[in-house]
């Protein structure tokens, strides 16, 4: 079974960016995807990436978030800019084991393997 890790995480002012990675123990020919969930709220979805690159995410997450994906480095990405307080949260990489085709899906309770988490905490 496939494991995930994710770095990247840290302190970070408000305004400032970030690139978080989550690389894959073999080669992940899946949906990958970023989640984040702050304290007593649930697992939302940032933005998930097929296998040949295509990406969806919430309207709500557009703009100041890029998925990315090296399948050569079994690693996705996340560029994060223009972070603010509300940003702060552990952000989780995950995968679906299953044929998805194109089109990923956007559920959190979907992907079926986590990783550990990164946290990432926006100071103002």
């Amino acid at each position: 079974q496939v494991q995930l890790m994710e770095s990247g995480g840290g302190s970070v002012q408000a305004g400032g960016s970030l690139r978080l990675s989550c690389v894959a123990s073999t080669s992940n020919e899946y949906c990958m995807g970023w989640f984040r969930q702050a304290p007593g709220k649930d697992r939302d979805v940032i933005a998930v990436i097929s296998p040949a690159g295509g990406t969806r995410s919430p309207d709500s997450m557009k703009g100041r978030f890029a998925i990315s994906r090296d399948n050569l480095k079994s690693t996705i990405y996340l560029h994060m800019s223009s972070l603010n307080v509300e940003d702060t949260a552990k952000y989780f990489c995950g995968t679906y084991q299953r044929d998805a085709g194109p089109r990923c899906p956007l559920t959190p309770h979907a992907y079926n393997i986590w990783g550990p988490g990164t946290q990432v905490t926006v100071s103002g």
